[in-house]
């Protein structure tokens, strides 16, 4: 079995900008094709390129399997697009993310859950989402429950939970349903600070477990404790640092001059097999502009 979780090579994610453009009907997409040429006039200096933007482009990494990566950068560098390509949410313009084992991903308050299903429900939908089977879900519920610590609500639908709650429930199921790999955005400062140390230390156990973590956050400090690499990004690219602590030296060494240059080549990352060779993986994901 291969060492390696996670391979991205040329990752790029472009979205297109500007104003939304609605064509349901066939009536919608006549009338948006024939005002084409007049919106040209009423904006001539407006190239025809001009509406779309890079999230991402050109970033290459390796994750090794048991390994705690850590991500950082300022808003808007490209993180959570990056998670999100990863947790296969979106898919990438170019590039491809070869994905070996299960993903279990936390990245925003209460995704992946149905806010009509109770918390109960939305537990086993996960698992199976996961691909767990049922007698599986239900040996680690009691634990989810106990650990969220929202018990007299489980059975509540979770539309009427509150940020918080969703955040322990949320989190509970992506830590003990045993994911191979979890993947986590900057989502604990929803908790309190005693539940964020419990979130920290279950993270921390999942990594020494052998489980692959990728985490994203703006708590400097905290990176420092579970991350042995790190990635920085900033305007899309990415650089990939051996050590945490060399991740964040440049990072609060360089962020300042960051708003002042637009030049990023630097920044970009590509690192490759030892022996450079192709791996095989059980997911990849691929995907076009077109």
């Amino acid at each position: 079995m291969t060492d390696i979780a996670i391979q991205v090579e040329g990752l790029g994610k472009r979205y297109r900008i500007g104003r939304a453009r609605f064509t349901n009907t066939l009536r919608d997409a006549i009338t948006h094709t024939i005002a084409a040429p007049f919106r040209r006039l009423r904006n001539p200096l407006t190239p025809t390129g001009d509406d779309t933007f890079w999230a991402l482009k050109n970033v290459s990494f390796e994750v090794k399997r048991g390994e705690v990566m850590g991500v950082i950068g300022r808003n808007g560098a490209g993180k959570s697009t990056l998670l999100k390509i990863l947790s296969r949410i979106t898919e990438p313009t170019e590039g491809e993310a070869r994905i070996y084992g299960r993903v279990g991903s936390l990245l925003e308050v209460g995704t992946g859950f149905h806010p009509e299903l109770t918390g109960r429900e939305n537990i086993f939908l996960n698992g199976a989402i996961l691909g767990m089977k049922r007698r599986e879900i239900a040996r680690k519920f009691d634990e989810i429950v106990a650990f969220s610590e929202i018990e007299k609500f489980i059975d509540t639908p979770v539309k009427h939970y509150s940020s918080g709650m969703y955040m322990r429930l949320a989190f509970a199921v992506a830590a003990h349903l045993e994911p191979e790999i979890l993947v986590v955005d900057e989502v604990l400062a929803v908790g309190d600070v005693e539940f964020q140390k419990k979130c920290l230390g279950k993270m921390s156990e999942a990594a020494h477990g052998g489980r692959t973590v990728i985490f994203v956050s703006h708590q400097l400090g905290t990176l420092r404790d579970l991350c042995g690499r790190s990635i920085l990004m900033h305007a899309g690219r990415a650089t990939v640092f051996d050590t945490i602590d060399a991740a964040l030296r440049q990072y609060l060494g360089t962020r300042d001059r960051f708003d002042a240059s637009q030049a990023s080549t630097k920044h970009v990352a590509d690192v490759r097999g030892s022996d450079g060779s192709a791996r095989q993986f059980h997911l990849v994901i691929r995907s076009s502009l077109r």
